[in-house]
């Protein structure tokens, strides 16, 4: 059956007051704010067009995270759900196309989302000959299920936000190959706990090869301890938070203990990048970076309260400075440095680079 609904997402708690902006946008529309009990969610019947209603929810209400025209309400149930898809898809996709079913459920069910877009993007591919594409489909059929009641739309896929998609390149994997050699943070041991913590968390977060703590001298043995605990504190927490988010699995990022100066000795045939405020500016040698990156492996040098030492400048393939004139703490170091080698790749991870 074809009905006059527009549904709108919104986050938890701002269902009342996404309802309110609605009401003065069309004062006769019937409004209700987490229908059927269901939060996050203003489902609007209004008295204006439909089409009409959505474009200025759009355009004046931003808690309003989505805002779906509803085609056609059928009862939750994946054949009529599937037959109400194919006869909306079949005046408005095209063979040559491609589009995703993407399901939302609320409610408990005899079927699965995945049952409704097996059955409903068969039907839809009987009816137009268009073909899957679930990453960037130029069709996105959306099947909101409130309890008993399926609302279905079709809409471009352009207007759906992806965190892929778009020629974007997925950069964790470079980052596997750089091995980030650090002289530790040392001094008072709840600080150099504390720095620890926070320079495992930072690295953990960017999944690199492995962090090697670099001695240049020798140093208190509890001073050392406290950062080697603190680091492993804050990459397995983390990594804890990576391994339930990421469906591919995670990266554990290894720590290890090496003298600086062997360190270098023993990578002398592969890429050694120091960061110091002496070095030159990143964007300024981008074409060099692109070169050490196509190697198996690429060390990042860095300080902490000291600086790496002069005399390994000159084993260095580059000295590079992330920001100059600012003077970066300890724990952001890092992470400044890959983002700035991340966007100054990014050319090349995207095929793009002349």
């Amino acid at each position: 059956m074809e009905c006059n609904y527009v549904l709108i997402k919104t986050e938890i708690g701002n269902e009342v007051l996404v309802a309110s902006h609605i009401r003065d946008l069309d004062p006769r529309a019937k409004v209700i704010p987490s229908p059927r009990g269901l939060k996050g969610l203003v489902l609007v019947e209004p008295s204006i067009e439909k089409e009409v209603l959505a474009k200025l929810i759009k355009d004046r209400v931003p808690e309003a995270t989505k805002v779906i025209v509803a085609q056609k309400c059928v009862e939750a149930d994946p054949a009529k759900i599937a037959e109400a898809a194919a006869d909306i898809a079949k005046g408005i996709i095209n063979a040559s196309d491609s589009f995703a079913v993407r399901t939302t459920r609320r409610g408990k069910h005899s079927f699965t989302s995945i049952d409704v877009n097996v059955a409903a993007g068969s039907a839809i591919q009987e009816v137009t000959g268009a073909s899957v594409n679930l990453r960037e489909p130029d069709w996105v059929v959306a099947v909101e299920i409130l309890r008993d009641l399926a609302i279905i739309a079709v809409y471009p896929g352009s207007e759906e936000w992806r965190k892929f998609g778009r020629g974007k390149k997925i950069v964790r994997g470079i980052l596997r190959k750089v091995s980030v050699g650090q002289i530790p943070f040392l001094g008072p041991l709840d600080a150099c706990r504390e720095m620890g913590a926070r320079v495992g968390r930072g690295v953990q977060n960017f999944e690199v090869g492995e962090y090697v703590v670099l001695l240049d001298k020798p140093v208190r043995g509890e001073e050392l301890a406290a950062f080697l605990e603190g680091l492993k504190e804050g990459i397995d927490a983390r990594y804890e938070i990576q391994r339930r988010a990421y469906t591919g699995g995670a990266w554990r990022t290894p720590a290890y203990v090496y003298e600086i100066y062997q360190f270098v000795r023993a990578r002398s045939n592969e890429p050694i990048i120091v960061f110091e405020p002496e070095g030159d500016y990143v964007l300024d040698r981008v074409s060099d970076l692109t070169e050490l990156f196509r190697r198996k492996r690429v060390n990042m040098l860095f300080g902490s309260r000291v600086g790496v030492p002069e005399g390994i400048y000159r084993f260095a393939d580059l000295v590079l400075d992330i920001a100059p004139g600012v003077t970066l703490s300890t724990e952001f170091a890092v992470p400044a440095a890959l983002m700035a080698v991340l966007q100054a790749l990014y050319p090349w991870l995207s095929g793009e680079e002349s």
